[in-house]
């Protein structure tokens, strides 16, 4: 731990020092940690956002992603200068502009069971700002593993979620609460289901407030404890999670003893991975002359927005409707707005019978991003 604060951080944090639970000593401790971020979008945004303000000193980000025109209604560490770019750059420049104090590594991969150990390793508490169950799952092997405590959070349309998940000081692990994977489509991601802008403001600020308690060790920590927030009702209400004893991962006879497992290594959008198509490969079939079904499975407001030429649309709630109107072995192609509808749609197809199935990989976002 560095000794002592320079004049500029003193000044810098100077709020933080009248407060006699941090002062001189909590802020050189916030000053000596690290933490993981997964994800630098819509909750990781905030989160990052306000650890950086708050002086900690380490910040390692992990991200695939590039940043999109459609991320900036609520992913606010980006801007659009940044469109086309790794969020990663985006993100670390803008961290770096709000506090120069700080070391912000960037990761632009990803966090998969091939690498997560050795990016968790070293840091104090690792924050999920992931936006798939694979993920999450990963997330939380991993830190159980290397007992790293784990801020978890989620967002759906108005409401948000947030736990702290750390078995080795106590309480449950996030297996304890979801032990398997959810069916595929049976979860909308936010690029299907939308979600209020400003929520993850609240959710991903939650989380900061949690990585510093950690941190610091003080306050009351939601270890067991999950705190749910319903912004159209303005209520907080508090969830409490038992520990199970029959969790494959933290209970008393565990099955899982490595980050690589069905859940961790399943796709990121719960498709068939040998059915997905990309863009440029639809691209090609369609100018070759398709002569099957190309099934767009959004809402009606969705595909008159943006659509591809000769989809008919038929909305996933309504697809068994339809299934009827075609033959079982007739070419089937379907899309949605990212990927997570058309898996769905794949399978309630393939359970009635269909035999030559595939769909859009990353949906009609991907179709529109490659004609760029």
């Amino acid at each position: 731990m560095n000794e002592s604060l320079g004049h500029a951080e003193q000044e810098r944090y100077s709020r933080h020092l009248l407060i006699p639970e941090i002062g001189e000593t909590g802020q050189l401790r916030l000053k000596a940690a690290s933490v993981l971020l997964i994800g630098s979008g819509a909750l990781g945004s905030p989160a990052a956002t306000y650890l950086a303000a708050a002086g900690v000193g380490r910040i390692a980000i992990v991200d695939p992603d590039v940043v999109e025109l459609s991320n900036l209604h609520r992913q606010i560490l980006h801007h659009d200068g940044w469109i086309g770019k790794p969020k990663v750059m985006s993100a670390a420049a803008r961290l770096r502009e709000i506090n120069p104090h700080i070391r912000v590594e960037t990761h632009a991969v990803r966090f998969t069971p091939e690498n997560a150990l050795d990016f968790a390793r070293g840091h104090d508490v690792i924050v999920d700002g992931s936006d798939n169950f694979p993920t999450r799952f990963l997330t939380n092997d991993t830190a159980f593993l290397l007992k790293i405590p784990l801020v978890y959070g989620a967002i759906h349309r108005f409401e948000g979620q947030v736990a702290v998940f750390a078995p080795h000081i106590g309480g449950p692990c996030y297996r304890c609460m979801l032990p398997a994977l959810p069916a595929a489509g049976s979860v909308p991601s936010c690029a299907d289901a939308g979600v209020l802008g400003v929520l993850p403001g609240v959710i991903g600020s939650l989380q900061a407030m949690e990585t510093i308690k950690l941190i610091l060790g003080i306050g009351e920590v939601p270890i067991g404890r999950i705190t749910s927030y319903d912004g159209l009702r303005s209520s907080f209400r508090s969830i409490t999670l038992g520990k199970d004893p029959r969790c494959r991962l933290c209970g008393e006879n565990p099955e899982i003893t490595s980050v690589r497992n069905a859940e961790t290594s399943a796709s990121a959008s719960c498709a068939i991975a040998d059915t997905e198509i990309s863009a440029s490969e639809l691209r090609e079939i369609l100018a070759a002359g398709f002569d099957g079904v190309l099934l767009d499975v959004r809402e009606p407001q969705e595909h008159a927005r943006a659509n591809i030429d000769g989809a008919r649309l038929v909305p996933l709630g309504t697809l068994e409707n339809h299934l009827n109107e075609w033959p079982k072995e007739i070419p089937v192609i379907i899309h949605c707005k990212a990927g997570t509808r058309s898996a769905r749609a794949l399978e309630i197809m393939a359970a009635h019978g269909f035999t030559n199935l595939r769909h859009l990989k990353g949906g009609i976002d991907a179709w529109l991003a490659a004609d760029r």
